[in-house]
C-alpha cells in the first residue's frame, strides 16, 4: 500500500483544547471493522505529532458485517484526506466505480429513474438547471433526462471516465464514488492505521466501570484484565456496548417511517459486465441491491419482516440474482433509528453503534467519516465541556435526521399500491421537516437545503422528479427566457453530453490493468464537509 507521510501542520489537526495538562492523551476505539479502523485512521492522521495514543480494542470472536458496499462521492475526498493512493485502494479492495444509483420499479413496476452524481445541465439566469427543467416542461418541450446528466448517460452506456481537471469543459462536472468489498476495506484500514502508530488490542470487552461523574473509567475484558483511556469511541455495532449497555443513552425508533427491519445478503458471480452504478430494485416487501465488484457482485434484499418471511426474502433474492451464492447468505436484523445522543460524557458512538439508516443511499461509511470530522471540529480536553458536547450532538443529529428524511422520501412518494408494504408507505405519517420540503417543492419547485447538507438540492430534485412529482409552478425568473431561446440552449447541452459519452471507454476496461495512467491526480480539498451531488 502507498501512503504519503503525515505532518503535524496539516489541515484537520485540532488545536489543543484547554491547557496542555488537560489535553486528551489516550483514545480507545471499541470495535474494529470498517467503522473502527476508519475512525482510527482519521484520528491518527489528524493527531499526528500530539502524542495522543490511539488503541483499537477488537474482539477476535465477533465477525464483521462485511458485504459488497457502495459509497458516495465524499469517499474520494476522504482517501485524499488520508493520503491514500486511490489506485492502490481500488486494487486492494476489488473496487469499481459508481456514477450514481439507478432505481427500478420504485415509482411503478417497469419504471426506472436515476439519482446520478455530478452536475445536471448548466445554470440559466443564475438559477439551477432543475428550474430550467420545470420551465421547459411547462412550455411543452420534450426532454430526455440523460441528455443533461453525463453520469446517468455514462451509466446507461456502461462507460466511465474521470472528471476533467479544467473547469468549464463537458467532463468537469463529473463526480464518482466507489463500490468495494467492506471486509477488504476493514483490513486495508487496519494496516494503514497501524502504519500511523495505532495500537491494536485483541480483547473481548465484557463491561466497563464508571467514575463518580458518570463518565467511563475502565474497560473490562474476558481475561480479567482492564484498560483505561481519556476518550472512548464506541464502534461495537448494533448493541452499542458502551453508549447503550453501559451509559444507557437511549434509542429513537424510526420503524414507523422506515419499516424495513431485516436484510439478507450474499455474493454471487457476475452475470454480465460491471455497470458503473448501484442498482436498487423495488420488490414486494422492500428492495434489492446489486453492487458490482471486480471479482463478483454483492447482492442483498432489505425488507420488512411484517410483510415477508426470512425464507421468502432469501428465495426472492436468489431468484432475481440467478447465480448461486458464493458464500453462506447473511441474515441481518436491525431497528432503524438513532441514539438519543451520539456523544454522551466521554463516549462517542459511530457506525452501527450510533444508529442505523438502511443502505438505500449508501450513507453508512460517510456518516462514520462525518462523525470524526465533526469530532475534530469539537475536539475536547479532559474536562469535556457540556456546551461543546451539546453542539456536536446538535450538528450530528441534524445531519442524521436530514439523511433519514431523504431516504423516507423514496418510500412515501411511490405510486405503486400493489402490495401491503407500498400501500403502507404511501399513507404513513411523515416527520414535519420532510412534509415541509414536500410542500415547498410541490408548489414552487424549490428545495430548501443548506450549504453543509450532505444531499444537495439536485439530489432532492432527482427523487422528486423520478417519483413523478411535478411542481405546480416554476421559478418566475426563468420566464425571461422564451421557449424559442430555450430550445437551442437545451440542444447544445444535450450535444455536449452525447459527445462526452461517445468518447468514454467501457467501465470494464479500467480493471485488470494498473489505474495510475487512467486516474488524473486530484488535490484534496481540505474541507470536512462535502455534498453528494
Amino acid at each position: 500500500m502507498t501512503h504519503a507521510p503525515m505532518s503535524a501542520t496539516d489541515p484537520g489537526i485540532p488545536a489543543r483544547a484547554g491547557h496542555d495538562g488537560a489535553r486528551i492523551r489516550s483514545i480507545a476505539i471499541v470495535g474494529g471493522g470498517t467503522a473502527g479502523w476508519l475512525a482510527a485512521s482519521m484520528l491518527a492522521r489528524a493527531l499526528g505529532g500530539t502524542g495522543t495514543i490511539i488503541t483499537v480494542v477488537e474482539s477476535p470472536a465477533i465477525g464483521i458485517v462485511g458485504v459488497g458496499e457502495a459509497t458516495i462521492p465524499p469517499i474520494i475526498d476522504l482517501l485524499h484526506y488520508l493520503r491514500i493512493d486511490e489506485a492502490d485502494f481500488i486494487q486492494h479492495t476489488n473496487a469499481t466505480f459508481k456514477l450514481g444509483i439507478k432505481f427500478v420499479d420504485w415509482r411503478t413496476p417497469g419504471h426506472a429513474y436515476w439519482h446520478p452524481f455530478g452536475t445536471f445541465g448548466a445554470p440559466l439566469q443564475r438559477r439551477p438547471f432543475h428550474h430550467c427543467w420545470h420551465r421547459a416542461r411547462a412550455a411543452g418541450l420534450k426532454l430526455k433526462f440523460n441528455d443533461y446528466s453525463a453520469c446517468a448517460a455514462l451509466g446507461d452506456a456502461g462507460k466511465f471516465r474521470f472528471p476533467e481537471r479544467e473547469s468549464g469543459v463537458a467532463g468537469a462536472g463529473l463526480r464518482y464514488a466507489l463500490h468495494f468489498d467492506a471486509t477488504l476495506v476493514g483490513r486495508y484500514l487496519h494496516d494503514y492505521a497501524q502504519r500511523l502508530g495505532v495500537q491494536h488490542l485483541e480483547r473481548t470487552v465484557t463491561g466497563a466501570t464508571r467514575r463518580a461523574d458518570g463518565a467511563l473509567e475502565d474497560l473490562h475484558f474476558s481475561d480479567g484484565s482492564s484498560f483505561s483511556a481519556d476518550l472512548y469511541i464506541d464502534c461495537s455495532g448494533f448493541r452499542g456496548q458502551l453508549i447503550e449497555q453501559v451509559l444507557h443513552t437511549g434509542y429513537l425508533d424510526w420503524t414507523s417511517m422506515l419499516p424495513c427491519d431485516r436484510a439478507v445478503a450474499f455474493p454471487a458471480a457476475s452475470k454480465s459486465t460491471r455497470p458503473p452504478y448501484t442498482q436498487s430494485l423495488a420488490r414486494t416487501a422492500g428492495w434489492q441491491w446489486r453492487i458490482p465488484l471486480q471479482n463478483r457482485d454483492g447482492n442483498g434484499y432489505v425488507y420488512s419482516s411484517a410483510h415477508v418471511t426470512d425464507q421468502e426474502a432469501l428465495e426472492d433474492l436468489q431468484a432475481v440474482v440467478g447465480n448461486a451464492p458464493l458464500a453462506e447468505p447473511r441474515m441481518l436484523r436491525f431497528v432503524t433509528g438513532r441514539r438519543r445522543q451520539f456523544w454522551n460524557r466521554n463516549c462517542i458512538a459511530l457506525g452501527l453503534a450510533s444508529g442505523f439508516l438502511e443502505p438505500l443511499e449508501s450513507t453508512s461509511i460517510h456518516l462514520v467519516a462525518s462523525g470524526i470530522y465533526h469530532l475534530l471540529e469539537h475536539f475536547p480536553d479532559r474536562n469535556f465541556d457540556p456546551a461543546n458536547i451539546a453542539a456536536y450532538n446538535a450538528r450530528v443529529i441534524e445531519e442524521f435526521e436530514t439523511a433519514r428524511d431523504f431516504i423516507v422520501l423514496h418510500y412515501c412518494l411511490v405510486e405503486r399500491e400493489d402490495t401491503p408494504l407500498w400501500r403502507y408507505c404511501r399513507a404513513m405519517a411523515l416527520p414535519a421537516s420532510l412534509q415541509e420540503r414536500i410542500e415547498l417543492y410541490r408548489g414552487t419547485g424549490r428545495i430548501r437545503t443548506r450549504a453543509a447538507d450532505l444531499f444537495s438540492d439536485l439530489s432532492w430534485f432527482y427523487i422528486f422528479s423520478g417519483l413523478g412529482m411535478n411542481p405546480e409552478g416554476h421559478d418566475p425568473l426563468l420566464d425571461a427566457v422564451s421557449p424559442q431561446e430555450l430550445g437551442p440552449i437545451l440542444a447544445s447541452l444535450a450535444a455536449a453530453t452525447g459527445a462526452l459519452v461517445r468518447a468514454a471507454p467501457p467501465h470494464d476496461s479500467y480493471f485488470g490493468k494498473p489505474l495510475a495512467s487512467a486516474a488524473p491526480a486530484r488535490a484534496f480539498s481540505g474541507s470536512p464537509t462535502h455534498r453528494s451531488a
